[in-house]
C-alpha cells in the first residue's frame, strides 16, 4: 500500500514539472479551456441533440432518462413510496448479516454514492437550473427526483445480482456486468458486451468530466473568490487538489468509504442545517416561495423558453444531480456486505430523495426567498448559491467555501473509484493498470481547475448522460427480471424468512 502511495504521488510531483515550465510562457488556464473545448465539441452535440417542442429545443436524452424512470415506477409498483420504511430498517442494520460478502455496510455504500451526488450538482447545479430556466425548474427538478428513485432501485438491485466476487474478497459490481452477464442470460450475449463496454467507456468519461473537472473547477472558484488566492492560477490549485484525491484513492473501497461516512453527513449537516436556519427565519414567505416555484414550473411566459424550456432545465439539473438511470451508484452499491441484491435496492431509492427532493429544494428556496435569482446578471453556478446565502449570513462565504470544497473532494473520490472499475473492465484488474487510470484521473483534477465553467459543464453533462444510453436499454431489457425477484423477495420478508438481526 505504501509503495502504492508514493508511486501514485510521485507521478502526481511528476505532473507539474511540465505545468510548470509551460505556465512561465503562456496563459494555461486559457489555453487549457480552448484545447479542450475544440477537443471535445462534436460529443457534446451529440449526445445533447435535440428537436424543437413548442418553440425550444429538447434534449432527447433527456426524455430517455424520464421516460425510463415512469416506465420503472409502473413496473416496480411505486416502489418509491411503499419501500422506504423498510430501506430505513435496511439502512439501520436490521437485517444486516456481517458474514455476507461484500466490502462496505449498507450505510457505507449509501454513504459513498450519496458523496459521488451530495454536493455541487445542489449547490451549484440548482443555482445553473434557476438562473436559466427560473424559479419553475425546481418543481421539475423535485418531480424527476421522486421518479428517478425507482431507477436507482432497479440498477442497484442488478448491480449486486451481477456483481463479480474474487478469492481476496474485493468485488467488481455495475452496469458493465450486469449488462453483460444479464442480456448473456436472455440469449443476447455479443448485444450485452456491446453495451457493457460503450457504458464502461461512457463511465470513465463521467468519472473524468461530471466527476472529477467540474468538482474541481467549482471548488477552485469558490476558494478563489472567498480568499482571492489561486484567482489566475487555477492549474496550482488543482495540482494541490490532485495530491491530496491521489492520497487517498489508491486505498480502494474501503479507504474511500471511510472518508465519505465521515464528511457526506457533517457538510451536509451544516449545509442544510444552514438553508434551515433561513428557511425558518423566513417561515411566514416560504408559501410565496412555493407559489413562485409552482406559477413558473407552469407559466407560458417562463424564463428560459416557457414551460418547456423550464421543465428542460428542472429535469436536465437533477438528472446530473442525482444520476438516476445514468447507472453510476450500481457501482458504489455492488460493495455492499449483503446476500440479498433487493435489500440495496431498498437502499439506494433513498438517494434521489435526499440529493434532489430534500436538499435541492432547500438550495432553490433558498435562492428565491433571498431573492438572489432576481439579480443573478454575472453570477453562474455556485456564485449564485453564495450570493444567496450571504445575503442572511455574510461570513457564510467561508463555511460554504469549505463546503464545496469538501463536498467536491468526496464527489472526486467516489467517482474516481467509478471509473476504475471501468477502467479495470475493460483492461483487466492489477496494480500496474489501475494505477495508470489514478495517474489520469490526477490529470484531470488539474485540467478541470484550469478552465471556464461553459466547456467543463458542457463537457460533464455530455459525459454522465452519455452513460445512460447503454444503461437504459438495459433496464429495459431486465426489469422484469427485477420485478419478479421483488416479488419473491417481499414474500419471504412476510413470511419472516428473511432473518433480521437487530
Amino acid at each position: 500500500m505504501k509503495s502504492k502511495a508514493i508511486a501514485t504521488l510521485g507521478l502526481a510531483f511528476a505532473l507539474s514539472m511540465p505545468m510548470l515550465a509551460f505556465a512561465q510562457e503562456t496563459d494555461i488556464d486559457q489555453k487549457v479551456s480552448e484545447i479542450f473545448g475544440a477537443l471535445f465539441g462534436p460529443f457534446v452535440s451529440f449526445i445533447f441533440y435535440s428537436v424543437p417542442i413548442a418553440g425550444v429545443s429538447f434534449p432527447l436524452i433527456v426524455g430517455w432518462l424520464i421516460i425510463c424512470a415512469i416506465v420503472l415506477t409502473v413496473k416496480m409498483g411505486f416502489i418509491q413510496f411503499t419501500g422506504v420504511k423498510h430501506s430505513i430498517e435496511l439502512l439501520r442494520g436490521v437485517y444486516s448479516n456481517p458474514d455476507d460478502a461484500g466490502e462496505v455496510s449498507h450505510f457505507q455504500a449509501l454513504a459513498t454514492a450519496l458523496s459521488g451526488t451530495v454536493g455541487l450538482g445542489n449547490i451549484a447545479g440548482v443555482a445553473v437550473a434557476v438562473s436559466l430556466g427560473g424559479p419553475g425548474a425546481t418543481f421539475w427538478m423535485i418531480m424527476a427526483g421522486l421518479f428517478g428513485m425507482v431507477s436507482k432501485f432497479t440498477e442497484c438491485t442488478l448491480g449486486v445480482k451481477y456483481r463479480t466476487e474474487f478469492p481476496d474478497g474485493h468485488v467488481s459490481g455495475g452496469p458493465m456486468y450486469y449488462l453483460s452477464k444479464g442480456l448473456a442470460n436472455q440469449g443476447k450475449p455479443v448485444l450485452g458486451k456491446v453495451l457493457a463496454v460503450l457504458f464502461a467507456i461512457m463511465c470513465i468519461f463521467g468519472a473524468l468530466g461530471g466527476g472529477n473537472m467540474f468538482q474541481g473547477n467549482q471548488a477552485h472558484q469558490m476558494f478563489a473568490n472567498t480568499f482571492g488566492i489561486f484567482t489566475e492560477t487555477g492549474w496550482l490549485f488543482g495540482l494541490i487538489l490532485a495530491v491530496i484525491v491521489g492520497a487517498v484513492i489508491i486505498g480502494g473501497i474501503k479507504s474511500i468509504a471511510k472518508v465519505t461516512e465521515k464528511i457526506v453527513p457533517l457538510m451536509a449537516a451544516i449545509y442544510v442545517g444552514t438553508a434551515l436556519i433561513i428557511l425558518f427565519a423566513n417561515f411566514s414567505e416560504i408559501p410565496t416561495a412555493i407559489g413562485v416555484v409552482f406559477q413558473g414550473a407552469f407559466a407560458p411566459e417562463a424564463v428560459g423558453g416557457g414551460i418547456v424550456g423550464v421543465l428542460i432545465q428542472g429535469l436536465k439539473r437533477a438528472s446530473f444531480s442525482n444520476e438516476a438511470g445514468v447507472g453510476s451508484a450500481a457501482i458504489a452499491h455492488s460493495a455492499v456486505r449483503t446476500r440479498e441484491p433487493l435489500t440495496e435496492g431498498y437502499v439506494a431509492l433513498l438517494e434521489p430523495f435526499i440529493d434532489t427532493v430534500v436538499i435541492c429544494t432547500m438550495t432553490a428556496l433558498v435562492i428565491v426567498i433571498t431573492g438572489a435569482y432576481t439579480n443573478a446578471e454575472g453570477l453562474g453556478g455556485v456564485a449564485l448559491t453564495a450570493s444567496a446565502f450571504q445575503s442572511v449570513f455574510p461570513w457564510f462565504g467561508v463555511v460554504l467555501s469549505i463546503a464545496v470544497l469538501l463536498f467536491a473532494f468526496s464527489t472526486m473520490i467516489s467517482w474516481s473509484y467509478y471509473g476504475l472499475k471501468c477502467w479495470t473492465y475493460l483492461f483487466g484488474e492489477g496494480q500496474v493498470t489501475e494505477l495508470i487510470y489514478k495517474f489520469i484521473f490526477c490529470v484531470f483534477v488539474v485540467i478541470g481547475c484550469s478552465m471556464s465553467l461553459g466547456p467543463v459543464i458542457d463537457f460533464s453533462d455530455a459525459a454522465i448522460f452519455a452513460m445512460s444510453i447503454a444503461n437504459v436499454l438495459g433496464l429495459y431489457m431486465l426489469m422484469g427480471e427485477v420485478r419478479r425477484d421483488l416479488s419473491d423477495y417481499q414474500a419471504r420478508l412476510k413470511s419472516g424468512e428473511i432473518k433480521r438481526y437487530k
